[in-house]
């Protein structure tokens, strides 16, 4: 017997200024960035006034399609087509998100993106919702003065693992498996941002990488290079021991050690034409950071 005190649901919004359109998140998201608007939507937002098209068509290189998207109080650059089918009696509305939303859509609703990939990595074989049943939403609102959508993570279905999900949904590794799976060529660079020293003992698929370090106290900066960054990162470093911070950029497979060196070296003497440094190089000297790596290319 369920006591009183207890929630059995998920207690409903209440800030909502909008008419509200509660989407169930799906692959398409995912996969293509973009969700088709539904008809009963589409016509209360007034898309058609607020997006005109021209001769039944709205393309996302038309100056008319251009939106934004506010998430978690952050705005991101969208796209509004439309379309008018032959067969169809009304105009098809589509919204298209930006990857750097999409990414982060991934590691909010994680058990959904990971779903999808399993579901990819049988080859799309079967109803994966069926076999693996949960659902989230994304609800999305539109405000007219604006021109903006709102969206709002309000169901999300809890991992077991939070914090490893968390990592892995933005690792390299996942990534990866992703640019395989979509086809989505051959080279690719992985970009991640800044983590804390921390972080480290819990990072995942940092292979083949360049990096950087920083000490914030000392206002120091550090670029490398890593078949493996987590060995590397535990040899203590003369030129930056007290670094607090650091970040990496996943290079291809394709990229041999010979060839990471190169690149390391060209990002080297690329920020040395920014920032101080140990070899005279001349420089814009644009920041207070000091570039303290060694051997730096004339």
């Amino acid at each position: 017997m369920v006591e009183k005190s207890q929630s059995t649901s998920i207690t409903e919004r209440t800030n909502i200024e909008h008419d509200l359109w509660r989407k169930k998140v799906d692959n398409t998201l995912f996969r293509y960035r973009v969700t088709t608007i539904p008809i009963w939507i589409a016509s209360k937002w007034k898309l058609s006034k607020y997006f005109k098209d021209v001769n039944g068509k709205l393309g996302k290189n038309d100056k008319g399609s251009q939106t934004t998207v506010k998430f978690r109080n952050k705005v991101y650059e969208a796209h509004l087509t439309s379309t008018l089918p032959k067969n169809r009696a009304n105009k098809v509305h589509r919204l298209w998100v930006s990857e750097d939303l999409n990414s982060i859509l991934k590691e909010v609703f994680v058990m959904s993106h990971m779903r999808d990939i399993e579901a990819a990595l049988r080859g799309d074989v079967g109803d994966i919702e069926k076999e693996i049943p949960f659902w989230e939403f994304i609800d999305i609102e539109f405000d007219p003065k604006s021109k903006q959508f709102i969206f709002t993570d309000h169901y999300k279905h809890a991992p077991m693992f939070p914090e490893l999900f968390k990592r892995l949904a933005g690792s390299p590794s996942l990534k990866v498996i992703q640019d395989e799976i979509f086809g989505k060529g051959e080279f690719r660079i992985h970009k991640q941002d800044w983590k804390i020293k921390d972080d480290l003992d819990s990072e995942l698929g940092a292979t083949n990488v360049i990096y950087t370090l920083l000490d914030k106290k000392n206002k120091l900066i550090y670029i490398g290079e890593a078949k493996d960054l987590r060995k590397r990162l535990k040899q203590r470093y003369p030129s930056i021991p007290d670094w607090t911070h650091y970040r990496y950029d996943r290079l291809p497979e394709s990229v041999n050690n010979k060839n990471r060196v190169i690149l390391e070296r060209m990002v080297i003497r690329s920020a040395a034409s920014l920032l101080s440094n140990k070899s005279d190089i001349d420089t814009a000297d644009i920041s207070k950071f000091k570039l303290a790596n060694d051997k730096i290319d004339k």
